[in-house]
């Protein structure tokens, strides 16, 4: 996969400052119980130069094997004895070890030149961060989300709004709390102000929270950053549809709201349908009915959709509205 030497970098920078840090909480530790017990700063010490002492045997023709035998030896009674000091303070064995994040390149980010798997997952978790920087995830929650918008009265369809509503509010919170790798894809349809966006966001922030890589993106963005990659040749950015396409959950808003051009229905294909193939959740919501839908798109596009997609319908009013005339209403003047 592409990586951007921008983001290359900063993945660098960020496994060099965890690893200073790791070492500098090490070194505190350290002094920390040396004060107490100044014998094992004396053992540390005597391990620490085992190196200089075979270095300094051997350039002065000495014996090598039989001094190796002798510093092991002697470095099995000083690891003894520097045990039986932690235990004695009631201290795990590898309390003075310095606790890296990964236990492989101890946190370098690299073993014998090749890149570690700790490094590609924090280059995959810059990636992901910078897709959804433009989204408000932090504003969005279930627990925020409030039903009473939602008229108890009976649709025109002979449904009853808010009850509805409940049950789609029910099933995004279900979904999100039992989400897998193998979630269904999700349909969102409705009218504009109905709360797509407010869940769509609530089921990103509860599917993050559980540790999976989640891409949370406008469609009419995510289109626009495709076609500067795909055209300009200056564009110093990652494979962002590979992202798109691998990450563990993709939410793609306001599909139907891009510029129509046969690029950015070609690309919309391509991504839905890879991610149908290598079995991917995905999560869809639009303004458009079925029909401006397979208006709007190939036959080929809306059939992936249909097959492979559970459809979710959004009922009501304009909740932005209600609000706006709640709040209005609310105002106190001092």
């Amino acid at each position: 996969m592409g990586v951007s030497i921008k983001i290359l970098k900063q993945a660098e920078v960020e496994l060099e400052n965890l690893r200073k840090v790791k070492e500098k909480e090490n070194e505190a530790r350290k002094k920390q119980f040396y004060k107490k017990f100044v014998r094992a700063e004396e053992i540390d010490r005597q391990l620490s130069k085992t190196a200089i002492n075979v270095a300094r045997a051997v350039f002065q023709g000495a014996d090598t094997k039989k001094l190796l035998v002798e510093l092991k030896t002697k470095n099995l009674k000083l690891q003894d004895e520097l045990k039986s000091l932690l235990r004695a303070a009631k201290l795990p064995d590898d309390y003075l070890e310095i606790k890296y994040k990964c236990n492989k390149c101890k946190d370098v980010g690299y073993l014998d030149g090749i890149m570690c798997d700790c490094l590609r997952d924090l280059i995959k978790k810059i990636t992901y961060d910078k897709l959804n920087k433009l989204s408000p995830l932090s504003l969005s929650t279930f627990e925020t989300f409030d039903i009473n918008y939602y008229p108890d009265r009976t649709s025109t369809d002979g449904v009853n709004i808010r009850m509805h509503m409940e049950n789609v509010f029910d099933f995004c919170k279900n979904y999100a709390d039992k989400f897998k790798l193998n979630s269904q894809n999700l349909f969102i349809q409705g009218a504009t102000g109905l709360g797509k966006t407010h869940l769509s966001l609530a089921i990103a922030n509860r599917v993050i929270s559980c540790g999976y890589n989640v891409i949370y993106v406008s469609t009419p963005n995510i289109i626009s950053r495709l076609e500067k990659e795909h055209f300009n040749y200056n564009f110093q950015e990652d494979e962002t549809e590979k992202y798109l396409t691998e990450c563990d959950l993709l939410i793609l808003d306001d599909m139907g709201t891009e510029f129509q051009t046969s690029f950015s229905s070609s690309v919309i294909y391509n991504i839905i349908n890879s991610r149908i193939m290598y079995k991917k959740p995905t999560i869809i919501s639009t303004n458009l009915s079925i029909k401006e839908v397979q208006a709007a798109y190939s036959k080929r596009l809306v059939s992936r959709i249909m097959g492979n997609f559970k459809r979710l319908f959004f009922l009501g009013s304009d909740i932005r509205q209600l609000s706006y005339t709640k709040n209005k209403n609310n105002d106190t003047f001092l």
